[in-house]
C-alpha cells in the first residue's frame, strides 16, 4: 500500500495548510489516497486541476482521489461530476482531523457554507516536510470584492489569527531550524481588523521579532500596500531580519482600469509607496502581480501597466492574462481580443525579464547571506535565485559572492 500523495496548486496559504492535511492523512493511516489541493485563481488553474486528476486516475488505478482546496470550495459540483473523484472537501473541512478518518458514513461531497466561518486557528504544524523555507498562516479570507475575483467565495470573510497563536507558531518552527519564515494570508495586510483592539499588520511583526530573537529570517508573502500602516512601514525599513523584497497585489497600472477592478488604489499611490519605502530602505526590490487585457482595457490603458513596472522600478512581475471567472462583475464586462490579451501579456513578460536582468547583472560582485534550499539552488534577501558552484546543506543560510549571472538566476561562489 503506498503512502498519500499531496498536490499543491495556488498560493502560499495552500502550501502550509498541505502540510496541515499531510499530518491529518498520516495520522489517520491513509494509504492509496493522492490528494489534490486546488486553486480557483484562475479559471486555468482549475483547468489545469482537472487535468491533473484524470491523469493520476489513469497511473494510479484503485487510488481514491480526495479534491478540496478554493476549486472545490466554489466548484464542487465540476468535481462532483467527474467519475476519477472519490470525495470533495471543502476549505473548512480539510483542517479538520475528523474529516480524514476513515468511515462508510462521509458524504461524498463534504463542502459547507465558507461564509459562516467566523475566526481561524490553524493547527500548530513543526516542520513543513521537504521544505527550508516555512510558511505560516495568519490571516484567511477578503471581505474586498475586487470584480475580476473568485477567491472570498473559496475563502470566505476576512479573519485573523491571534498575535499568540502566530508567535507561538513561529517560535516552533524557528526551533526546529527553519531559518526563513513567510507570513501569509488571502489578504495579509487586513490582519487583525477582526480582533479585539483591531491591531495592524506592523504591530503583528513588531511583536513577532521581539518575542522570537532566534528567528533569522522574516518574509512577508503579497500585500495590498493602500492598506500597509505606519509600524509596518518603520520595522520593514529597520529591521534587518525582514527580507528586503515585498510583492505587491498591483493588478494594473491604469487608474480606470484599477477602478472597474474595484481596487482601492492608484497609480501614484503605488509609486508613492514604492518611492517612500525606498527612501528609507534602499536596497528593497518590489514585484508585483499584473493582469493583462482586462476587460475594456485599451492600448493607452496598456502602455500605463507597462509604464508603471519601471516608475515603481519592479523587479518580479506575475503576469497574469486574464480569464473571465464565471460568477464574478467582470466576466460580464465587454472582453479584449483573446490574441490582444495574449500579445499584451508577452510584451509584459518581456518588460519584466528585462527589469529582472538588469537587477541581477547589478549584483555582480556583492556579498549575500543566502538561504540554502537545494544542494545547488539558494535565494537571496532580495529572492534572487542563486546557483552554488559546489554542493551546499540545505536549510542552511550562507555567505556567498556573486560571480556572473544568467538570464534567470545569480552564480554565487564561496
Amino acid at each position: 500500500m503506498k503512502e498519500a500523495q499531496l498536490h499543491t496548486f495556488g498560493c502560499r496559504l495552500n502550501t502550509f495548510e498541505s502540510e496541515i492535511m499531510r499530518g491529518h492523512a498520516e495520522k489517520a493511516g491513509l494509504k492509496d489516497v493522492i490528494i489534490f489541493n486546488t486553486c480557483a485563481v484562475t479559471a486555468e488553474a482549475t483547468r489545469q486541476a482537472r487535468q491533473a486528476i484524470r491523469k493520476a486516475a489513469k497511473e494510479n488505478p484503485g487510488a481514491q482521489i480526495i479534491v478540496t482546496g478554493c476549486a472545490a470550495q466554489t466548484e464542487a459540483e465540476t468535481f462532483a461530476a467527474m467519475p476519477e473523484v472519490t470525495r470533495i472537501l471543502g476549505n473548512e473541512e480539510k483542517l479538520q482531523a475528523s474529516a480524514w478518518l476513515p468511515a462508510t458514513n462521509r458524504p461524498r461531497v463534504d463542502v459547507s457554507d465558507i461564509m459562516q466561518v467566523k475566526e481561524t486557528r490553524p493547527p500548530v504544524i513543526d516542520r513543513l516536510t521537504g521544505r527550508t523555507r516555512a510558511f505560516v498562516q495568519v490571516q484567511n479570507g477578503c471581505d474586498h470584492r475586487c470584480t475580476f475575483c473568485i477567491i472570498p467565495f473559496g475563502r470566505g470573510n476576512s479573519r485573523s489569527v491571534p498575535i499568540a497563536d502566530a508567535v507561538e507558531q513561529v517560535r516552533r518552527l524557528a526551533a526546529e531550524g527553519h531559518n526563513e519564515i513567510v507570513l501569509s494570508g488571502v489578504d495579509l495586510t487586513s490582519w487583525g481588523a477582526d480582533l479585539e483592539g483591531a491591531p495592524k499588520l506592523g504591530r503583528l511583526l513588531s511583536t513577532m521579532l521581539r518575542q522570537v530573537p532566534e528567528l533569522k529570517r522574516l518574509r512577508l508573502s503579497s500585500i495590498d500596500s493602500i492598506e500597509a500602516d505606519e509600524e509596518l512601514i518603520e520595522v520593514i525599513a529597520g529591521e534587518a531580519r525582514i527580507m528586503p523584497h515585498l510583492h505587491l497585489s498591483l493588478q494594473s497600472g491604469d487608474n480606470m482600469i484599477l477602478k472597474r477592478m474595484k481596487r482601492r488604489h492608484n497609480r501614484e499611490h503605488t509609486i508613492a509607496f514604492c518611492e517612500d519605502l525606498r527612501s528609507k530602505r534602499s536596497d528593497m526590490v518590489f514585484g508585483a502581480d499584473i493582469i493583462a487585457g482586462f476587460p475594456t482595457e485599451t492600448d493607452e490603458m496598456f502602455e500605463n501597466s507597462l509604464r508603471i513596472v519601471d516608475e515603481c522600478a519592479l523587479t518580479f512581475l506575475h503576469v497574469f492574462p486574464y480569464s473571465p471567472r464565471p460568477g464574478t462583475p467582470a466576466a460580464k464586462m465587454p472582453p479584449v481580443d483573446r490574441e490582444i490579451v495574449k500579445r499584451r501579456a508577452a510584451l509584459l513578460r518581456a518588460k519584466g525579464e528585462a527589469r529582472l536582468q538588469a537587477f541581477l547583472a547589478a549584483e555582480v560582485g556583492a556579498t549575500r547571506d543566502i538561504l540554502v534550499e537545494t544542494p545547488s539552488i539558494g535565494r537571496t534577501p532580495h529572492f534572487a535565485l542563486a546557483k552554488f558552484e559546489t554542493a551546499m546543506v540545505p536549510g542552511a543560510v550562507i555567505k556567498a559572492k556573486v560571480v556572473s549571472v544568467s538570464a534567470s538566476h545569480l552564480m554565487v561562489g564561496m
